[in-house]
This record gives structure tokens, C-alpha cells and sequence, in this order.
């Protein structure tokens, strides 16, 4: 396999031959089981586009009929009441591992810009977490390390639609969801198992049980080919996608002997259904902001994860609070805790067992709403949730009584997607953003509403049809407010080519991964 030179004096750590080598077994033996899958994602849209709705499976109803559970969870991943998650850059995991979190979910995927640089020394930060060498001095000298008492480290590949370009094997460039997992295993996994602990991954954008099944054969390829245990690896898979929902139990099936649990990824999930749904125009969704977690479909979607989880034995976490706390304005902060503070109350309330946040200042508001339901229990994944009827019609029946989509709607995504691409083509992929911590997902939302709002000739509340026109003068008063922002001309540029396209570009990240290399000099 050949890989490009990497800046970073840490590269030779990470980029030996003995990993590169494993690497490229992975690949060699599963990157076209990969492609068939996406070839399968495909034509799947293909029937979407001309009107099909998803529904439950009838091939696998023995799998939802039958009793069956996962396996235990390892003790360090008992409780998981609050989640951190955060980018592979070492003063934020450093902050991030010290929160009080119970998990840190470290990301490869949509929190980092995955430049050639931040990808290298992003796994060699990772050899120094799990080794308890991890430091930071900041250009102010101040110094940062990790505390005797530091949370479990969960490690996000990308997913299965993406590619490491600057890592090749003949022609092809590798997974990058294969390359992440395998140099993290390969580097990783005894060191962390002789410290008490195991090689844990959070499984990003899977869309059928049969992508799960090439994980779990990928995890056990990796196990036998380093000599551990069955079951060492621990995985939580994301059902951030409207298809992933129809498949929850299917997918704990598939990965049933590596413990997996669900997390509800509620923002790619908003994402998966504007993009399965791109040509329904009975199926627009309004302004973001309208689109909350009490609106009949989500409630469907995270009522039916928690009942499936744990009547499986598996553990459900609950959706990101991505507020940024501001240390200038106290009546934002305090409104902003009161949304938080409700939105982790109904989740603890509805049977999750655990929740995501962004920022370690929300740690302790998440856990004061688990540790009130929980108390000293770990997990309450004996709350069965029989009371569940999700049905396929719940999860697709998108309407929202008194919703619109408004010229403050459009703006928002305008000026988000303009300001995320920017800081991601400068190598920041969480970008802080009206106080919210905003990362690959959400800039996703904003361009598929623009596209499709545009394609369906969606009516604002103001009387106006969305076309192109109008996007183009929301976009230019946007970008002068935006003016001094680096990057901002290459950023309008990738969003005008998404809003305006005449197909539907499935992820942003794959014709904005050519312009990154640019604004890096690559």
C-alpha cells in the first residue's frame, strides 16, 4: 500500500509497515463487499425517487421474531449516562477525556476536516490517550494533561461512503472507514486490553443490516489476525438514517456477539430523510429549527430505539445538545441549559440508558437529568418500553402541523453551510456557530433543504417560491456579513455547486474532500 508523506513528526509512529500491511489485508479482503453495498445503496435510492416508501423487512421478520440478546457490555462501558464527543485534536480530547463523561467519543468522521495532517496526527493522539501520555501547552504556555480519572474512549471511523485518497493499494484509494479502524486496532488494541479496558468504535451512517454484517466480519478478521479474544471489540452503531431505522434490530443481530448498542444520531437522521425523500414534495421538511424531537416521526424514531435496544439487552443512547456555552451573555446561557435540561429529561424519561453532548460544561446538566431517573443504577435497560407500537407509517409520516419554511430559515442554512465550509477547508471540523457546536451533519441539513426547497418550488411563509434566484441573493448578503472569513469564496463556491446541482450530490464531504486539498496547499 502506498501512502503519502504526512507533515507531522508523529507520522513514522502511526504509518509503520507492519500497519499499513494489516491495513491493506483489510482491504484487499473487504473493500468489494464495500462497493457492492453502496452499489446497493443506489439503486435503493433509484426506488425512493420514484415514490417507494421504506418499510420493515420481510426477509428478516425470524430475526425480529425470535428471542435473541446481545452480548454484556465490558464493565467500562456499564454506564454511559453522559457522552462527550469531539474531534482527534489534542486539547479537546484532552478536555473532552477530563469532563466527567462517563464516554469520550473521539471522531474521525464528521467533527474532523480530514486532512491528510489532521487524519496521521489524529491516530498518533490517540497511541498517546490510551497510553496516558497525552499533553498540550496552548501559544499562551498554558499546559494541559489528562487527570488520573479520565472516560472511556469510543473511536468514530468514517463511514463506509467515504475514501482515504492519500492512501492507495494499486489504483484505488483504501476505505477510509477501513483505514481508520485498522491503524486504531492495530496500534491500539492489547495496549488498551492490558490496561483494564478495549478496542470500543461508534459505527457512523449504516443503511442496511447487510453493512453491519461487513463490520462485524471485518471485526472478527481484525481479532483473529492480532490474536485476541472474540468479542474484544465493542461497538455502538449509530442509526442515523431513515433506512438504519427500519433495520435497528437487524443491525444488533448482525453485531450481536460484539455488543453493540444504539445511538440516536438525530441530525444525520434529519439529513437521511431530506436526501432519501429529495424528490417527494409531499415530504419537505420546514425550517430546522421546527423540525425538534417532540415532532411525531422523531418521537416514533427514538421511541422504537430504546424499546429495541433493550429488549435486545442493548444500551440506547440518546441525541447530541450541541449548545456552546457563552461567556459573555448569561440570559443565553440560562435559556439555552432550560432547552437542554428538557430535551435530557424526556430521554431519560423515555428509557435511554445515556446522551451525547458537545461541550464538557454540559456534562453535569445531562447527568443530573439521567442521574435523577437512574440513581446509582448503571443503565436502566430492564425498562422494556412494551408500550412501543412504532409502525413504518409513524416513521415516514413527516408532516408538522402549523410548520413553514421562512426566509430566516433559509438564511440560517445559507450563512451555516457558508461558515462550516469555510472552517472545514481550513482544517476545523467542529466549528462554534451562534453558540451551537455545528460539525458535517448539520451543514448537511442546511444544503439538502436548500436543494430540495429549490427543486420542490417549496412556498415561503412569506408568499414567495423558493428558487434559485432567491438563494442567490440570500447567499450574497450572506457572504458579505461573512467577508473577512478565510476560505469563504472556495466555501460559496462548493455550496453553489451543492444548492444548484442538478442531481443531488449524496455527502458534501466527497467533492469538498478535492477543494480541501487545495486550501491546504495539497
Amino acid at each position: 500500500m502506498n501512502v503519502a508523506r504526512a507533515k507531522t513528526p508523529d507520522a513514522n509512529r502511526v504509518l509503520t509497515p507492519e500497519a499499513l500491511a494489516f491495513v491493506a489485508r483489510l482491504a484487499e479482503k473487504f473493500d468489494a463487499t464495500r462497493r457492492g453495498l453502496l452499489e446497493r445503496r443506489k439503486a435503493r435510492q433509484a426506488d425512493f425517487d420514484r415514490g417507494v416508501l421504506p418499510d420493515f423487512l420481510t426477509e428478516t421478520q425470524s430475526v425480529r421474531r425470535d428471542s435473541w440478546n446481545v452480548a454484556p457490555p465490558p464493565k467500562d462501558l456499564e454506564d454511559r449516562r453522559v457522552e462527550i464527543t469531539g474531534p482527534v485534536e489534542r486539547k479537546m480530547m484532552i478536555n473532552a477525556l477530563n469532563s466527567g463523561a462517563r464516554v469520550f467519543m473521539a471522531d474521525f468522521e464528521d467533527a474532523l476536516s480530514p486532512t491528510w495532517e489532521n487524519v496521521v496526527q489524529g491516530q498518533a493522539n490517540l497511541q498517546d490517550a490510551i497510553k496516558r501520555t497525552l499533553t498540550f501547552t496552548s501559544p499562551e504556555g498554558k499546559a494541559y494533561k489528562l487527570n488520573d480519572k479520565i472516560a472511556t474512549l469510543v473511536v468514530r471511523p468514517r463511514g463506509w461512503h467515504l475514501d482515504e485518497r492519500h492512501a492507495t493499494l494499486g489504483d484505488a484509494p483504501v476505505s477510509a472507514s477501513l483505514f481508520d479502524f485498522g491503524l486504531c486496532f492495530f496500534h491500539n488494541a492489547k495496549e488498551l486490553l492490558a490496561r483494564g479496558s478495549g478496542p470500543y468504535f461508534y459505527l457512523p451512517k449504516l443503511e442496511s443490516h447487510l453493512e453491519a454484517r461487513l463490520w462485524n466480519d471485518v471485526f472478527t478478521f481484525a481479532e483473529n489476525a492480532l490474536g485476541v479474544p472474540q468479542g474484544t471489540i465493542r461497538c455502538t452503531v449509530l442509526i442515523e438514517t431513515i433506512l438504519g431505522a427500519f433495520e435497528m434490530e437487524e443491525i444488533l443481530y448482525e453485531l450481536r456477539d460484539h455488543g453493540p448498542a444504539l445511538n440516536a444520531g438525530r441530525w444525520d437522521y434529519m439529513f437521511s430523510i431530506i436526501k432519501k425523500f429529495r424528490t417527494q414534495a409531499s415530504m419537505v421538511l420546514p425550517d430546522r429549527v421546527q423540525v425538534t424531537m417532540t415532532v411525531p416521526f422523531m418521537r416514533a424514531y427514538t421511541e422504537l430505539l430504546v424499546a429495541t435496544c433493550h429488549r435486545r439487552g442493548a444500551h440506547a443512547i440518546g441525541g447530541m445538545a450541541a449548545f456552546i456555552p457563552s461567556r459573555k451573555d448569561a440570559e443565553v446561557n440560562a435559556r439555552a441549559i432550560a432547552k437542554v435540561t428538557e430535551d435530557k429529561d424526556r430521554e431519560a424519561g423515555d428509557g435511554f440508558d445515556g446522551t451525547w453532548v458537545a461541550h464538557p460544561d454540559l456534562v453535569p446538566v445531562a447527568q443530573a437529568s439521567f442521574d435523577k431517573v437512574l440513581g446509582t443504577h448503571p443503565n436502566q435497560k430492564q425498562r422494556l418500553r412494551d408500550d412501543v407500537r412504532t409502525t413504518g407509517a409513524q416513521l415516514v409520516a413527516l408532516g408538522i402541523p402549523g410548520s413553514s419554511v421562512t426566509e430566516a430559515g433559509v438564511r440560517t442554512n445559507v450563512s451555516v453551510a457558508l461558515q462550516y465550509l469555510a472552517s472545514w477547508l481550513a482544517g476545523v471540523g467542529a466549528a462554534g456557530i451562534n453558540n451551537l457546536m455545528e460539525d458535517a451533519a448539520t451543514a448537511e441539513i442546511s444544503r439538502a433543504q436548500l436543494w430540495q426547497w429549490i427543486r420542490s418550488k417549496t412556498v415561503l411563509a412569506d408568499g414567495r417560491t423558493m428558487t434559485t434566484s432567491v438563494y442567490a441573493a440570500v447567499r450574497d448578503e450572506e457572504r458579505k456579513k461573512l467577508s473577512t472569513v478565510p476560505h469563504l469564496d472556495a466555501a460559496a463556491r462548493l455550496l453553489d455547486g451543492l444548492v444548484l446541482a442538478a442531481e443531488f450530490t449524496e455527502f458534501l464531504t466527497i467533492p469538498a474532500y478535492g477543494e480541501l486539498d487545495r486550501a491546504q496547499g495539497g
